[in-house]
């Protein structure tokens, strides 16, 4: 488009050219500058001098809270001012390798690591002009939107201490508010241990409330309520609620609101951020013990970058917005620029990591288990995935071969009188013996008993399996999970999400050619639905199905 002709389509807004426009967004970004300098329009901004950049007195060692990873970095501080960010060269997570932990802090002034775009905008944040900067207090009645700003010391007085805070909002009724002095009422740790005992009783049906009531007579003032105990102390009224918080800020505000003050109100951050990836990750690490499932860590798995050779990265913007540490960028572009790694986005934006890639699959957002089951379907009626993994039902024939997790593929599953499958077969119900921990496979048309963590007796299970056995219909999970794939062809899968039946095809086999150094990592794009942990879990199945997990260049 001329300049002429831009100039035209404009009028109807500001009427700039396209010089214009350019013009004025080197004077904004200069402006942006200016405020984030920190500094008033009567100030100079401090001129970022590279003769600084040398001078270990230079910089201050903290860690970015600019997402939860906690990366570790160094800013850059001239005139009093934080004017740079980079990353801490001593850092396992920002520098690849790090610098020997003995470098003298005047070698390190000039080595840096990396950080990500979030971490560069800490600086926007630490002088954003909009920042609350003081403590704000109610000037008006609830919803009135009026607030007046008070100085901290008196801030933690009154929240302290308590009092007629709102005499001066006007027509407000005058009313004494509590302070956290008046709600600490429970503070002899032996009494509240009992109470909390006593109460556990109560939830059990082995004690009463008037039986409480009685034996605590003279300490029931410290109730919230003396007839519902399980309310507990007063002290409960205190809540805290949080947003990220890490270990290390996490174990400095337990230790006061739980341990220190007594509530049990702590509540920290839980949307469908990355709970399904967590939850996910923990369903399928869960351990059989005691007729029930625990253990599982909340894991959040990641590609081990540095030595795969394909990696399909979906829903993980790593170029720009994901998961730290930063230092998997290096890794990445390594992998790229000497040709041993090949990378595929499943993104529904082009982003700069998709411009990096062998292929860019443009999904319809939530709709990822879709194309993971496609893809699914089609590995499987091709024989692409790893059958001497999948066939190893415990852990001593995952040690057998070598591998260092084993799956649930080969073992048998209860199907009800509609189809649907139930819970796994115990071997205790076909007359194998064993507790509510010891499951059963096929092998050869033959059931086996076994222990998921037994490491000295090998297990192994056919992998398709549909018959009965003592009067009961089973089927082996991974035949459940062939005919959950075949419920619909290739097309009906990639249109559902919006995809060419093609581009499933060729990732799926692009995905399967290179044994245990092909890996999908996931995040945000993935987890962040209502239905995301299917999602994940979809997406997780096709890294069992070539049996990556733990291997270099796999899922680790």
């Amino acid at each position: 488009m001329s300049e002429q002709n831009n100039k035209q389509q404009g009028s109807q807004g500001a009427g700039l050219t396209r010089r214009e426009v350019l013009a004025s967004s080197a004077f904004l970004g200069g402006a942006a500058a200016g405020m984030l300098a920190g500094h008033t329009s009567g100030e100079a901004a401090p001129v970022l001098r590279e003769s600084d950049a040398a001078r270990p007195e230079s910089y201050i060692y903290t860690t970015c809270l600019q997402c939860n990873t906690g990366c570790e970095i160094k800013v850059r501080i001239q005139e009093g001012v934080a004017v740079k960010v980079e990353g801490n060269p001593y850092a396992p997570r920002t520098m690849d390798p790090h610098i020997p932990w003995t470098t003298p802090i005047a070698s390190a002034a000039s080595v840096q690591g990396y950080t990500c775009p979030k971490g560069q905008a800490g600086i926007q944040t630490a002088y954003d002009p909009y920042r609350i900067t003081k403590v704000l207090k109610r000037a008006g009645k609830r919803g009135e939107g009026k607030w007046m700003t008070i100085p901290f010391h008196q801030a933690i007085r009154e929240i302290a201490e308590g009092g007629y805070l709102f005499s001066h909002v006007p027509g407000e009724e005058r009313r004494w508010v509590e302070g956290l002095k008046d709600i600490w009422a429970l503070r002899d740790p032996a009494v509240a241990s009992g109470m909390a005992a006593d109460v556990a009783k109560i939830r059990k049906k082995t004690m009463t409330v008037e039986e409480f009531k009685a034996k605590w007579a003279e300490h029931l003032h410290v109730l919230i309520d003396p007839d519902h105990p399980d309310f507990g102390p007063k002290n409960n009224q205190l809540v805290f609620n949080w947003g990220r918080l890490k270990a290390g800020r996490s174990d400095f505000f337990s230790r006061f609101w739980n341990r220190s003050f007594g509530s049990v109100n702590g509540h920290g951050h839980t949307t469908v951020c990355q709970g399904s990836i967590y939850f996910a990750g923990k369903a399928m690490s869960d351990q059989p013990s005691g007729g029930k499932w625990s253990g599982g860590a909340k894991s959040y798995w990641m590609a081990d970058v540095s030595h795969s050779e394909f990696v399909i990265y979906w829903g993980a913007n790593v170029f720009e917005g994901n998961y730290g540490p930063p230092l998997k960028v290096p890794k990445i572009t390594r992998g790229l620029t000497s040709g041993r790694l090949k990378i595929a986005v499943v993104d529904p934006r082009f982003h700069p990591a998709a411009a990096k890639a062998w292929k860019w699959i443009p999904i319809k957002p939530g709709t990822d288990a879709a194309l993971a089951v496609g893809m699914i379907r089609w590995i499987l009626d091709n024989n692409r995935f790893d059958r001497r993994y999948l066939e190893n039902a415990n852990k001593a024939a995952a040690a057998a071969d070598g591998e260092a997790t084993w799956s649930n593929g080969a073992w048998l599953v209860k199907i009800g009188s509609d189809g649907s499958p139930g819970k796994f077969l115990r071997a205790s119900e076909i007359g194998l013996g064993g507790d509510a921990d010891t499951f059963v496979c096929l092998r050869g048309g033959q059931p086996v008993a076994f222990k998921s963590d037994d490491a000295s007796n090998v297990a192994e299970g056919d992998l398709f399996v549909d018959t009965t056995l003592a009067g009961m219909r089973v089927k082996s999970v991974l035949q459940i999970l062939k005919e959950e794939a075949s419920a619909r062809t290739l097309d009906q899968w990639a249109a559902e999400c919006g995809v060419m039946t093609t581009d499933l095809i060729e990732l799926a086999r692009e995905f399967t050619s290179h044994g245990k150094k092909a890996v999908v990592e996931i995040h945000r794009g993935v987890s962040q639905h209502t239905n995301g942990f299917y999602n994940v879990l979809a997406c997780y199945t096709l890294n069992l199905l070539i049996g990556n997990l733990d291997w270099q260049g796999g899922l680790v």
